[in-house]
This record gives C-alpha cells, structure tokens and sequence, in this order.
C-alpha cells in the first residue's frame, strides 16, 4: 500500500487536505498556525486502490505561539514522515509565497530522493495564470494550484499525482473496460459472501471474515443445534473456548489531565518518539491511534490530549480537543486513566473517571511519576487512592514511572484482563445459578409488605457485560442489594477492570386492565358513594317515570290525530276539512 506525505509550513491547509483525502474530519482544522503537531495516519480510496496518507505538523522555524522545544520536535515528525512516505505532497500558501522555512524543506525532500509534488493552496480570489509560479524556484517539479477548503483543483492532483503512483500496484478501476470492472466487482462480492455471514450482522467488533475474531462462529452454531437436537457433541476443549474477539485489536485510550505523562507513557509503550514530548501542558492538541503489536496481541494506542476544567477552557481549539479525548474514550475498548502521584487525585480526575464509568469502558489507572517520592508520600497517596477511589474497586492500579519505564510492562496484564472480562460471552444458565445461589444467602428485601422476587437472568449485552434481571416488585430494589448483586456476579464471573450493568425487568401483568382496582376507603368515602348511588337511582326513577308519560301522550295524540301527529292524519279527513272551509 503505498503512502503519501502532507508536508510544509504551518497554517497552509495540510489538515484539511487530509480531511479532504480520506472523507473524514479525523484532523483537527481551524484558522490557526501549529494546530497540528503529530503525526496522523489515515486512509484513503482512490478509483478501487487504497493508500495510505499521513498529516504532519507545519514546519516553522521562527513560530511565536509554541515553544522552541515543541518546534523542532514537530519538524523532526514531518522529516520521520518524509522518509517513510513513497510520494511527498509539498503544500505552499499561494498567497504568502515562498517561506524563509520552504527552502531548507526542498532541500531535505530533494537529498530523501522521494517523489515530490508542489501544492499552491489558497489560490481562490488569485490570477490562475500567475498564481503559484514562483514555487517552480524550488526546483521540485510540476506545481498544482488548489483551493482545499472548496474543493478546487483537487481532482488534477489526484489524477496527475496519484493516479500514476497507484498505477504502480496494479489498474484502478478507471483504466478497466466496462467487462473487466464488473468482473472485478463480481469477484470482490463473492469474496465478501464467503467470508461473512449475513446471520451475525449483530456482532458489533468483529472483523467481516468468516471466523469472526478468532472464534468459528458457524460451529459454534452447529454445535449448538446438535445440543439442542440431543445429539452427542464433544465436550469443549480449551482450544474451543477462546474468546469470541481473540483476533480483535485491543484499543485502550491513554487519558488524563494536562501534564501527567500520557505522551511519555506512549513513548514508552512503543519503544520510540512516536508523539511529541514537551515538559509544557497542552503539547498534545489531537487523539493519536498508533497500531502496536506485542508478542502474537495486537493493540491500537490511542494518545489523547489532556482534560482540564471547564472553567479553565476558553481557546476553542482546547474545547475540540476535548471533544477528540471524550470521542477516543467512547471509541476505545480499555481506558487507561494516568494520575500525577505529585499532584495526588483531583476533582478533575474523578470528573474523567466518572465519564469513563458513563461510558461503559473498562478501567485501569495508572499512578505516574511514582520514583522519587518518600515512602511516607507513598504511603499517604495510597490511602487517598483507598478513601477516594473505593468505588471503583474492581480496577486494577499500577504505581509507573513512564519516563523510566519501571512498571510499564505490568499495564498490559491488566488491560488484557479488563478486555477478555468485557468480552467474555456467559451463558444464561450460568447466569441462572449465580442469582439463585446469591438469592439463597441473602434474600431481597420486603418492599410494601411483599418481598422482592427475582425470577431469571440473562445476558444483555458484552463489552461492558449487561444482565438482564426479570422478576417482581424490580423497581424497588434497593441501591445495596443492587451492589450486592453485581459483586457477586462480578466474584463468580472473574470479572476485573470492567463494570457490570444490571437491568431489571418487571413482567406485565395481562388481567391488570380486568381486575379492579383495590383501594383503602374510609367511611366517610364509603357513605359518600352511597349517597351518590341513591342519587343517581332516584334521577333514574325520575327520568323513566317521564319517559313513561311522554309515550302516553304521543299514543293519545295518535289516537287522536290531533297533536304533535296531526301531519300524519289520513288523508280523506285532510280533504274533508280543505272543502268545508272552501265552502264557508
């Protein structure tokens, strides 16, 4: 797969050029020079090809709003990107000409020996003809001149620039016949049809493959029917019982205030600067995902920025970071929360932990920069940790020192523990015998002078693991007993570093319309009904005594033909009548 490399200065449109590439809005883009400062990888599709492109930090060598510290380290990124990359994108603010920076960057692309292409950015409003010229001095070749944030002129990079370096893999799908493409797309989707199941479109976090995840799910399947059949089936060995989500990636975000270490420890983690260090808060601006691979586990390490109070936030790039930070904690599998051992735990800390907790992501925390203190301040750390963090006393704590490494190692014991806790799939008999054997040693309590009855249980869900509770009464069960019953769900699971949800569930009761309401009445009331009941007897009398009346009438009146039945009289006396009194 080849990849492509988005370098320059800062404030040139890097960022957005990426967004652009990839059809996402992964990068950070505001009207701001050194928004960026890591390296981002993402992935693009160009007429059936994919590639790789990366988006690096603008390299300035005179910038004003950043340390000179976090300067050279986000030029030393961009320069890490050029030598990996297969095509170099070298983009230049049309408006601004050539950069003092601009030139010793030419000379780094042009000694890398790497295929270079000059983009003219911001070219809107500007004579076409004249714009970007000047950027042929640099001697790297064709310039394209583009207007990013519309949208303008990227279909000529993509097909002068792009193209032929895909080409390099193989056809895109432009330079294929009619026959040849839908033979392809044929090929592609017959692919896909053997590989996955449409039966197990609910397995969220399986990879599209027939095995999903290391787990044969079609087995598992005809296993089960066989079960179910009363058929003999081998009993599961060890080798068969491995977790449904085996081959998965583990992603574990590393999350905390400004300053703590979070960048440090990733280093750490990955044995090399991937991510800028600075001893300066705030360094750290965009969620970095870096795949990592540690014996035959595979991880994705997500860097994020730092969260402070919202008080102290008032630039509105600090306020989209934060929103990348609370996005990678939603994204991630195992949330790694880092707490300064100087700084002991602040509102802050808890604040993050309690929007880990709302989120349903496994927990570990990790107690950095931990060499160095007084055993007596070790000490009185872990009984703040003991005092403050005691509800969340499922989650393993690890004291590190991510600058020196020591305890780094350990983490990984505990976010795989974490993971395969969250994932693991129980079955609902199981479940079953946990409730009754927590019921049988202490019973729910008597709620309005019936006692609470929890019926049955079963899985709701994985990843966190939810248990679905049906019985009687559910909806007052108390906080306590609550507790009482995740902890022994949590005891008899083995589950650690990962919340258990419990949802109770109240059956309906189908004579509740037909069954009259009980109710408690005084004997006020109850005279009170009585008296309404006479009254309404004594009207009813009333009313049919009337009724009996008016039909007299109206018989009386049709005997008579007289009345209110005067227009219904035969006819013959009508025209007796009429003659008379024409005669008189």
């Amino acid at each position: 797969m080849k990849v492509i490399a988005l370098v320059g200065c800062p404030n040139v449109g890097k960022s957005t050029f990426f967004n652009r590439l990839t059809r996402t809005r992964d990068a950070l883009v505001a009207d701001f020079p050194g928004l960026t400062r890591d390296r981002k990888y993402g992935r693009a599709l160009y007429e059936g090809r994919e590639f790789v492109v990366i988006d690096t930090g603008g390299i300035a060598e005179d910038a004003k709003n950043q340390p000179e510290e976090v300067t050279s380290r986000m030029t030393n990124q961009a320069l890490l990107a050029i030598d990996e990359c297969d095509l170099v994108l070298f983009m230049l603010d049309a408006r601004a000409g050539i950069l003092p920076g601009d030139y010793s960057v030419a000379d780094y692309i042009r000694r890398s020996g790497k295929k270079c292409a000059i983009i003219a950015n911001k070219v809107d409003g500007l004579d076409p003809e004249t714009a970007g010229a000047e950027f042929y001095a640099l001697g790297l070749g064709e310039v394209y001149p583009t207007a990013v944030a519309h949208g303008r002129g990227i279909a000529n990079v993509l097909e002068d620039v792009i193209a032929p370096l895909l080409r390099e893999e193989g056809p895109l799908d432009c330079d294929l016949t009619p026959e040849e493409l839908e033979e392809r797309e044929t090929q592609r989707l017959e692919e896909e049809a053997q590989m996955w199941d449409e039966s197990y479109d609910f397995l969220e976090n399986v990879p599209v493959d027939m095995v999903g995840g290391g787990f044969d799910w079609h087995e598992h399947k005809e296993k089960f029917r066989a079960r179910m059949k009363g058929e003999d089936v081998d009993s599961p060995t060890e080798d068969s019982r491995d977790t449904p989500f085996a081959d998965l990636p583990i992603k574990f975000a590393i999350v905390g205030k400004p300053n703590v270490g979070k960048s440090t420890l990733t280093n750490r983690i990955l044995g090399e600067d991937r991510v800028i260090v600075a001893d300066h808060p705030g360094t750290t601006r965009d969620s970095i995902y870096i795949p990592l691979q540690r014996g035959d586990k595979k991880y994705i390490v997500i860097d994020t920025a730092g969260v402070r109070k919202r008080r102290k936030v008032s630039e509105a790039i600090e306020k989209f970071s934060i929103v990348k930070t609370l996005k990678a904690i939603e994204d991630c599998n195992v949330a790694l929360l880092v707490i300064d051992a100087r700084a002991h735990i602040t509102d802050q800390d808890l604040s993050l932990l309690g929007f880990i907790l709302e989120s349903g992501r496994s927990l570990v925390i990790a107690v950095n920069k931990w060499d160095g203190l007084d055993m007596a301040v070790k000490d009185e750390i872990k009984l703040e940790l003991n005092a403050r963090l005691g509800f969340v006393d499922f989650a393993r704590v690890h004291f590190i020192s991510a600058l020196h490494g020591t305890g780094v190692g350990n983490l990984f014991d505990s976010i795989d523990e974490a993971y395969e806790g969250a994932t693991t799939r129980h079955s609902a008999s199981l479940l079953n015998r946990i409730l009754r054997a927590a019921i049988e040693e202490h019973e729910p309590p008597i709620s309005g002078g019936r006692r609470i009855k929890l019926k049955f249980a079963h899985a709701g869900g994985y990843n966190p693991p939810r248990i679905i509770i049906h019985g009687n009464k559910v909806s007052k069960v108390p906080d306590a007993y609550k507790r009482y019953i995740i902890n022994c769900y949590r005891k008899s699971l083995n589950i650690m570093g990962s919340p258990v949800i419990i949802d109770f569930k109240e059956g309906e009761n189908p004579y509740a319309n037909e069954k009259p309401a009980q109710k408690r009445q005084t004997q006020s009331q109850m005279r009170a009904e009585r008296r309404k009941a006479a009254n309404e007897r004594m009207w009813a009398r009333a009313e049919a005594k009337q009724d009996k009346e008016e039909r007299k009438l109206i018989a009386k009146a049709k005997k008579e033909g007289s009345g209110l039945v005067l227009a219904k009289r035969p006819r013959k006396k009508t025209t007796t009548n009429t003659s008379s009194k024409s005669k008189k």
